[in-house]
Order: C-alpha cells, then sequence, then structure tokens
C-alpha cells in the first residue's frame, strides 16, 4: 500500500498516532473526528494514500463504492437514527477552495440529532 510518511492520517492508520477507532480491514480504517461536528462525526479513509478525490481514478472505483457502501452501516453503527427521519451526511472537502486540511481522501460521516455545530 502506498503511504506518505509525513501524513497524519498515514499515521493514524499505522497506530503511530493514537485515534479513537470505528472501523477497520484490509483497505478501510474509519476513526472519529477529534472535532465533531455533531453527535456521530467520524473519518472513514482508504489506507493507500490518495491525496484527494481529484487524485481518485478508476482503478480507485472499487475503493471508494465500498467506502460508500460501509458509511451507512457504520453511521447505524454509532447512533445515527435510521432513514427517513434519521440519516447522515457524507462529507468530502478536496483542495483548498474545497476545505480539505489533511491531504489524504476522507469522507466525513456526520450524523445524530439536530442542531449539530456545524452543516
Amino acid at each position: 500500500m502506498n503511504h506518505d510518511p509525513d501524513c497524519i492520517f498515514c499515521k493514524i492508520i499505522s497506530g503511530a498516532i493514537p485515534s479513537r477507532k470505528v472501523y477497520e480491514d484490509d483497505e478501510v480504517f474509519a476513526f472519529h473526528d477529534i472535532h465533531p461536528w455533531a453527535p456521530v462525526h467520524f473519518l472513514l479513509v482508504p489506507k493507500t494514500h490518495i491525496p484527494s478525490m481529484a487524485q481518485a481514478g478508476p482503478g480507485h472505483a472499487p475503493l471508494l463504492g465500498r467506502m460508500m457502501v460501509l458509511a451507512p452501516l457504520l453511521a447505524a453503527e454509532q447512533g445515527c437514527r435510521p432513514y427517513p427521519e434519521g440519516g447522515f451526511r457524507i462529507l468530502v472537502n478536496t483542495g483548498g477552495d474545497g476545505g480539505q486540511e489533511v491531504h489524504h481522501l476522507h469522507l466525513h460521516v456526520i450524523g445524530g440529532p439536530r442542531p449539530w455545530l456545524k452543516g
């Protein structure tokens, strides 16, 4: 797998920086956001270092599809109420204009009863 030794998310995935893990398998790692916007707020990241959605290519489609299918399962496990009354938001920031702060592709999965801090 491709890793960036200077990337904070690569360090979290490797265990060099502690996190509150939500889920892990061979390709994906999920952990709670350290500054949550809502009662449920975790990040779902590929273990392979992909800097942003702008660098995702056709070869990443199966991985990204798995992440999108996994997000609602983890959201429910973390306490999001069921659709349609409940739900969650999936947010992917890309680049500076998109608000991306850590340059390792990640999905914010955000939910829980409103009002939320942001969004």
